[in-house]
């Protein structure tokens, strides 16, 4: 029995290096280029090998983030229960872990998807986990921008894996999250923002205000509204996702405009959290109107 729960307390603890919310939400829009990606049905061998080789390339790089950011993460009240600012895991652990994780998604991905989804996700990897990671965060308060590339690769690795192609509908798709990131991570950075001023990260609402950061929120979500009507504009979707768009952008607008005119750390943190729910029923939105029309 002590066995038992020693075991299960240990896949806890290097499940959570994962992000497994985080990491549900890249698969989530992995899959959804899949089969957004085809007309019909993708092959079910391949959407399995390609959600596997993806979920477990990203949680690496959870892992890796978790590595490099152990000392932030035990200043902030959001990130110290995490395993390695806990001492939970330790580092050697965690590289180890990251490692194979990490090379067998890869395995999984050049041998039963395709080489290129291979490549691309490997190259999102590097984006990530060093990239933004290790030389943006600490750097820039646009880290969140510019390294907003690689997470929004998943419905492009999605795409690539059942067509061996990345055509302008697949980057579209890219543009999309591209442009959603600020606007949703600048959420949590306004109600967290003494946790980040701990950590002594150069975010937005430290370097420029929380004023500036708020009207940056609802300029980036204008834009979003935008670019979220362009699958309709280019013919890749129809009637039923551009309803839905602009239901949605509509109610996103409408909480940006809010946190701008009338701040809380309330409404920043349901703001933060609707920008979850958005993104989920976007994709969902065009999923059904792909199989619907």
């Amino acid at each position: 029995m002590t066995t038992l729960t020693f075991a299960d307390t240990r896949f806890r603890q290097f499940l959570a290096l994962t992000k497994p919310r985080v990491v549900s939400l890249i698969v989530f829009c992995a899959v959804i280029g899949m089969f957004l990606a085809v007309p019909g049905m993708p092959p079910a061998g391949v959407v399995f090998f390609a959600t596997a080789g993806i979920a477990l390339v990203a949680g690496a790089a959870a892992a890796v983030n978790c590595l490099v950011e152990q000392k932030i993460d035990g200043l902030m009240a959001r990130t110290r229960r995490r395993p390695l600012p806990s001492g939970e895991l330790t580092s050697l652990q965690t590289i180890v872990f990251a490692g194979l994780i990490g090379g067998l998604g890869l395995f999984l991905l050049y041998n039963h998807v395709n080489p290129l989804t291979m490549w691309l996700t490997l190259a999102t990897f590097v984006g990530y986990a060093v990239v933004y990671t290790v030389l943006l965060k600490p750097a820039t308060p646009q880290n969140i921008v510019i390294g907003g590339a690689s997470g929004a690769m998943p419905p492009v690795l999605g795409w690539a894996a059942v067509t061996g192609d990345v055509p302008a509908e697949a980057l579209l798709l890219f543009l999309i999250i591209f442009v959603w990131t600020p606007p949703h991570f600048w959420s949590l950075a306004l109600y967290r923002a003494k946790d980040y001023a701990r950590s002594g990260l150069p975010m937005l609402p430290l370097t420029h205000g929380p004023q500036y950061t708020r009207l940056m929120i609802v300029l980036y979500t204008c834009v979003l509204v935008a670019v979220t009507l362009l699958p309709f504009a280019i013919r890749m979707s129809g009637v039923l996702y551009l309803v839905a768009a602009l239901a949605l952008g509509g109610i996103f607008l409408a909480y940006a405009v809010q946190l701008y005119r009338n701040y809380s750390d309330p409404l920043a943190r349901a703001t933060f959290k609707y920008s979850i729910f958005y993104l989920a029923a976007l994709f969902s939105a065009l999923l059904i109107d792909h199989y619907w029309r």
